[in-house]
């Protein structure tokens, strides 16, 4: 008999907490206008693959690799069938190319063998797919089918528990907590706010706390360099990381 789902309980969130969040939210929207997912892709097919080879690398690299991957196998019916050799070459730049490999074959296959080759848009038949977790469902469900997902990657995890958000380290603890706080339909993009904002603001190391838009509702302002001209040296501006 199979064992029932595990429930995460999450306890009601202080009314205080979740105005505090939402405002946090609202300033990083202004600052951050053209905030989205930086993988690229132009359908469910696509943006599944670049994510789930995205693990390990940059943004940046996966965006080089992937025109010649999907010039060669467009569809999950092309890629389940393509030689183990070519794939490794084109997913060479990446690191961990045969684990890739390997990954993108089995997931191909599932998406033809029980999918009819589409991508599913609900969550719970997203992570039955080999190699698809929450974070990667989550990101597909609101960049893909624009429903309501938050990522939460390495960045989306610092800057929840930075913010006061959450003590959670625990991934889907931390998802379910920080959702808590926010309307389901501002989940896709606070979790570009918070990934854009700890790509190029709020870094792991060193942040730029003197250089921070929210840095009078921080609870951790000054875990890093609070003089802006010294802060304003750490911020970057690039895309894809």
């Amino acid at each position: 008999m199979p064992r029932p789902a595990k429930v995460v309980e999450i306890p009601k969130p202080d009314t205080s907490l979740v105005r505090r969040a939402r405002r946090m939210d609202r300033i990083l929207a202004e600052t951050y206008p053209d905030a989205r997912a930086e993988l690229d892709f132009t359908n469910p097919f696509e943006c599944l693959v670049v994510t789930v080879i995205s693990a390990q690398t940059t943004d940046r690299r996966v965006n080089a690799a992937s025109p010649a991957l999907f010039a060669a196998y467009p569809t999950p019916e092309a890629m389940a069938a393509a030689p183990r050799e070519h794939m490794e070459q084109l997913l060479g730049p990446l690191g961990f190319f045969r684990q890739k490999t390997d990954s993108l074959l089995k997931l191909s296959q599932a998406l033809v063998d029980d999918f009819h080759g589409e991508v599913p848009a609900r969550l719970d038949d997203l992570v039955k797919l080999p190699g698809v977790g929450r974070k990667t469902a989550n990101v597909v469900l609101g960049n893909a089918f624009d429903k309501p997902g938050i990522t939460v990657d390495t960045h989306f995890g610092r800057l929840a528990r930075r913010f006061g958000w959450t003590e959670e380290t625990d991934p889907v603890k931390v998802e379910h907590a920080v959702g808590a706080l926010f309307p389901k339909r501002d989940w896709t993009m606070l979790s570009h706010h918070l990934i854009w904002h700890g790509r190029r603001r709020c870094h792991a190391k060193k942040p730029a706390c003197g250089a921070c838009p929210i840095a009078k509702l921080c609870p951790s302002f000054g875990a890093g360099p609070t003089d802006p001209i010294e802060a304003e040296k750490l911020v970057t501006t690039q895309g894809p990381a």
